[in-house]
């Protein structure tokens, strides 16, 4: 019996155990402490478990690397791949003044606006990136302010891709939404984002035009036209220190509303959010309190007949289960530069949406180039890019390596830099670390508490 690296956790009265396959298993405080010395019988059922959860093995060193290497390769398949999300700012222009923008630099907004040249020499550059299949992500600012400009960069780019594959998405807040806005979308299949942060109530507090009327039912309006032509539509929940008053109400609107899952967003400490982050923020213990009441009532609300589930939940449960999906804000390294990249409305090229955020706020630390000077090489090459990819692989960052969380979670190395001045957290256990440790803990202990009936749920989720 030889023992395979695994990080541990106590759970009540068991002890949780992870590897770098993203394996867990629960076993007694007394079984762990055989385990530890290596007194587990041969053939008894828990070292079974132990052998088929990869937590120990009988091969010798040489053999079980052989056989289990290509599992961590299709792990780790992400560094294989290159740049597939390109995320276009073509305006930083917004016809709403929400509590916690994070696209200004926290006092007003900027007005820049993409202009053609602009947008086509963005374009040459993500097409120069090798991956096949692209995402093209409009973002602003409102990104339908500058409509004429989503529409050209398409037409553009469906010119000129020749063997890629381009999927098309947009976040808006739909306020701006008209008929032939729709109709586009229609005809190239967009994939459609939107904020709803609760009730009529809530959202309004947190998401009001400029001059301070709310904006909740004509985004309502705009999701049902949109539903109407055939297109799905998603919402994202950011929470404010206003909605942790608010968790079954915030859930209940979604159902109401129409909605098969939501996702429930923490406040990143960046533009309007950071400037006023006494008034509307919160501790990490504050949002995951909210958000285990909001998963309680999901799960009530799921078995009585409704299915309703919550993403940031659906993205762990499936990594936990082995199937390491490629979002970018949870993997090692993360997605800035090789994952993503974020084109502004100025021209100037970052690491990846929060990059261009920070730059919002006077620091253009995480810019890689801009679109007049740079190629795909020189971006991907840039010391920037590779400080980030260095600084965020969590097997060798403080804290994040022995972490029992480790093989299902990420770091930010842009709000790291924005919070302390560094890509590493100085401090161990830092706010988003604090966030994701305690979802994680409410799914692990649901995973305890083995409930048949939630656990159907949550099965159901991440199928």
């Amino acid at each position: 019996m030889k023992l395979n690296y695994f990080n541990f956790k106590q759970f009540g009265n068991s002890v949780l155990l992870t590897n770098d396959f993203g394996k867990y298993v629960f076993v007694s405080k007394e079984d762990f402490q055989k385990i530890i010395l290596k007194q587990i019988i041969k053939d008894s059922a828990l070292y079974k478990k132990l052998i088929d959860e990869k937590m120990i093995y009988d091969e010798s060193n040489l053999e079980y690397s052989s056989i289990n290497k290509y599992l961590l390769r299709e792990i780790k398949g992400h560094v294989n791949t290159a740049t597939a999300l390109h995320i276009f700012v073509v305006t930083t222009v917004c016809n709403m003044g929400c509590v916690y923008c994070q696209a200004n630099n926290g006092t007003e907004c900027s007005h820049l606006i993409m202009g053609k040249e602009m947008a086509e020499k963005a374009v040459d550059i993500a097409l120069q990136s090798p991956e096949q299949s692209l995402c093209f992500e409009f973002q602003g600012g409102e990104p339908l302010v500058n409509f004429k400009i989503i529409k050209h960069i398409v037409e553009y780019a469906e010119e000129h891709k020749e063997k890629h594959d381009i999927a098309y998405t947009v976040v808006t807040n739909l306020t701006l939404l008209d008929d032939e806005i729709l109709d586009f979308f229609i005809r190239y299949n967009f994939g459609i984002s939107t904020s709803l942060d609760g009730n009529e109530l809530v959202h309004n507090s947190n998401r009001p035009y400029i001059g301070g009327k709310g904006t909740f039912l004509k985004v309502l309006e705009s999701v049902d036209r949109i539903r109407k032509a055939g297109l799905q539509v998603g919402a994202i929940e950011t929470t404010t220190r206003h909605s942790l008053n608010y968790p079954k109400e915030i859930i209940h609107a979604y159902i109401d509303n129409g909605f098969d899952s939501i996702f429930i967003r923490p406040l990143t400490p960046l533009g309007k959010a950071a400037k006023h982050w006494n008034e509307i923020g919160y501790t990490a213990e504050e949002f995951v309190e909210f958000y285990r009441q909001a998963l309680n009532e999901l799960i009530e609300i799921n078995k009585k007949g409704r299915f309703i589930k919550e993403d940031h939940a659906t993205i762990l449960l499936r990594r936990i289960r082995g199937d390491f999906m490629n979002y970018m804000e949870l993997r090692s390294p993360c997605g800035a530069g090789v994952g993503q990249l974020a084109y502004y409305a100025d021209g100037k090229i970052f690491t990846c949406d929060e990059g261009r955020m920070l730059h919002e706020m006077g620091q253009s630390t995480f810019q890689l180039g801009d679109v007049y000077r740079s190629t795909f090489t020189d971006l991907i090459n840039n010391s920037v890019c590779k400080t980030v990819c260095a600084s965020s692989i969590l097997e060798s960052v403080p804290t994040c390596c022995d972490c029992v969380y480790q093989s299902y979670c990420g770091t930010c190395p842009v709000v790291n830099y924005a919070l302390e001045s560094d890509v590493i957290e100085k401090q161990p256990r830092g706010y988003k670390c604090r966030v994701y440790s305690g979802i994680l803990d409410y799914l692990f202990s649901k995973f305890y508490e083995n409930n048949s009936e939630t656990m159907r749920i949550l099965s159901s989720w991440r199928d």
